[in-house]
């Protein structure tokens, strides 16, 4: 079984755009676990929505990763992950972002941040070319 973390950086977060945040899936926000979706096989589905259309960078980091569900100690390993987002300037008009594969450097620079968010949980670095687990 596989899983989908997602943390997004936005001018209109906690930080105004300078850090990411969770972004978890609104009914489960206040679970303890950095998955937004997870199961067999699970879908990354998200459609960022605010009530006005202000000029606003919308960058998300979206992880597939996998938990070992035979260990005592919760793992979050990454398989894969990239980045998308959109722009919305002053006229309202939206430009996408093209996704692009992150970086071992983009995936291990949001550990601390997961670390301390769920704290019952391990987060491992990025393993490139990692074989899936079987």
């Amino acid at each position: 079984m596989f899983g989908w973390v997602q943390l997004v950086q936005s001018t209109d977060n906690s930080s105004g755009g300078v850090d990411f945040d969770m972004d978890p899936f609104v009914l489960f926000e206040d679970a303890p676990s950095s998955y937004a979706f997870f199961g067999v096989s699970p879908t990354l589905f998200d459609a960022p929505s605010r009530a006005e259309r202000e000029p606003m960078a919308w960058l998300a980091h979206s992880f597939l990763a996998w938990t070992p569900l035979d260990q005592a100690q919760r793992h979050v390993l990454p398989v894969v992950g990239f980045s998308w987002g959109f722009d919305i300037d002053a006229t309202g008009h939206i430009a996408l972002r093209l996704a692009k594969p992150l970086t071992a450097a983009e995936s291990d620079g949001h550990l601390p941040y997961l670390s301390t968010c769920y704290p019952a949980w391990e987060f491992d670095e990025w393993q490139a070319g990692a074989a899936l687990p079987q």
